[in-house]
């Protein structure tokens, strides 16, 4: 019932309860009762999903839970930040309008102890070496098969998404990977990046088991299908164990 004390969502309780009831007693509890996940990975990535969602309203009454958990200003603008390279800078700004406004109400001061730890001169080679961390053999081959007219992306995408926010403070490298992976299933339609996603969690030290949690707690809010299909992409790059016969 937490989520619907918000400001912005607390009318609801008057106008639709049977859905408040349900929603809030039913199903979120029931979610978080399936999760070995602490209260502040899951605003945190919740966060992550509901902007990748497009969903402000969502998002600006689960900020309010995180800042009254003990979630700090820091981590919170990470999030923001990295939501950037997936969602674009034109998205991203009705959330970090929303976010600064919140945290000057909780009397925050801004701006935040500045996060970057690159360069210009080498946010490049920094965000190549997360991505060979992560990824392994497959960036090289990427890069290899890339045509020439193209080959100026995945530069991009190596000095930007991984050099210029991946080695950012506030955030370790797991629980980045992990918000990835929670932004880009909240997306939907993005089953390839996923599916790489998944093995860059894997070699970040998330299991089948995390990367599970993950999609249960946001299944309240990004909906079955793109739930399904997140468990899928798990399935195909991680699948269960076989059990023994005994």
């Amino acid at each position: 019932m937490q989520f619907f004390q918000q400001t912005s969502l607390v009318a609801l309780s008057d106008t639709d309860p049977e859905l408040v009831e349900h929603f809030g007693s039913s199903v979120l509890d029931e979610v978080r009762r399936e999760s070995d996940m602490t209260e502040h990975d899951r605003l945190l990535l919740q966060l992550g999903a509901l902007i990748a969602s497009q969903a402000p309203r969502a998002y600006e009454a689960t900020l309010s839970q995180a800042l009254a958990a003990g979630v700090s200003a820091v981590e919170i603008k990470e999030v923001v930040y990295h939501a950037i390279p997936y969602i674009g800078m034109a998205t991203m700004l009705d959330y970090l309008d929303a976010t600064n406004a919140a945290l000057v109400a909780h009397d925050v001061t801004l701006p935040l102890p500045p996060q970057a730890t690159t360069t210009a001169s080498n946010r490049f080679d920094k965000g190549l070496a997360i991505q060979k961390q992560l990824f392994g053999a497959a960036i090289e081959r990427m890069q290899a098969s890339t045509p020439s007219d193209k080959q100026h992306i995945p530069r991009l995408l190596s000095a930007n998404c991984f050099g210029d926010y991946y080695t950012r403070g506030g955030l370790d490298m797991p629980l980045r990977e992990l918000l990835t992976f929670a932004m880009l299933i909240a997306m939907g339609g993005c089953e390839p990046q996923v599916k790489s996603h998944v093995a860059g969690n894997l070699s970040a030290g998330n299991d089948r088991a995390r990367l599970i949690d993950v999609v249960t707690q946001l299944l309240p809010f990004i909906g079955y299908p793109r739930a399904l299909n997140a468990l899928a992409a798990i399935d195909a790059v991680a699948p269960a164990a076989q059990q023994g016969d005994g």
